[in-house]
């Protein structure tokens, strides 16, 4: 599909994006209620939803830009949106979205809003991962030049590559290894995540 295409499907789910405000006051809603986002419901679901809450709490206040990430951002003068494909029950989320909104926060060119996944496969079909519906997954485009800028996750390399490797070896993701990335995610303190951030959006300028 041509990048016009992807433009004009972005354009039609663009009704259906939430603010990061909107976003938490919905996972936070949904919680209250005894359920997660997406269309899987289940307890398992709802306990990755309790932790990606708490966690993007803690996100919020932990994670910092350096000096140098900082001015990269402010010298941005690409206007675009960062839209993202999540889910509240999504552990990789919760560290990238407080930083994203960091980011955003830096520079009034930057517009950054969030989708729910499943209530959106057409656009999700668009932007796969190697074929699958892995997410957080990151958008940036320009509306009034109809062009997408880059596309990002779900994961910073250093922890995709924990990923293909644990893949590689088992097959799949074991329960264990879900406790090794989240404490890869905490030792990091969002630095690798920042470094990608903050790359795509210098190479994209």
């Amino acid at each position: 599909m041509s990048q016009q295409d992807k433009i004009e499907i972005i354009k039609k789910h663009l009704d259906k994006t939430l603010s990061y405000s909107e976003y938490k006051q919905l996972v936070e809603n949904l919680l209250k209620e005894g359920k997660s986002t997406g269309y899987t419901q289940n307890e398992a679901y709802l306990n990755y939803s309790k932790l990606g809450f708490n966690r993007m709490k803690r996100w919020e206040k932990t994670s910092e830009l350096t000096e140098n990430q900082i001015q990269k951002i402010k010298g941005v003068s690409q206007k675009q949106t960062l839209l993202m494909i999540t889910e509240g029950w999504c552990g990789d989320a919760a560290p990238v979205i407080p930083i994203m909104k960091k980011i955003a926060d830096l520079n009034p060119l930057i517009d950054f809003k969030l989708i729910l996944r499943d209530d959106n496969d057409e656009l999700m079909n668009e932007f796969l991962t190697n074929g699958g519906k892995s997410i957080p997954k990151l958008i940036s485009f320009n509306l009034e030049e109809n062009n997408i800028l880059f596309t990002w996750g779900p994961r910073p390399k250093e922890a995709a590559d924990l990923v293909a490797k644990e893949k590689a070896e088992f097959g799949k993701l074991r329960d264990e290894f879900k406790i090794i990335l989240q404490k890869w995610y905490n030792q990091d303190k969002g630095k690798n995540i920042a470094e990608d951030l903050v790359y795509s959006l210098v190479q994209s300028n």
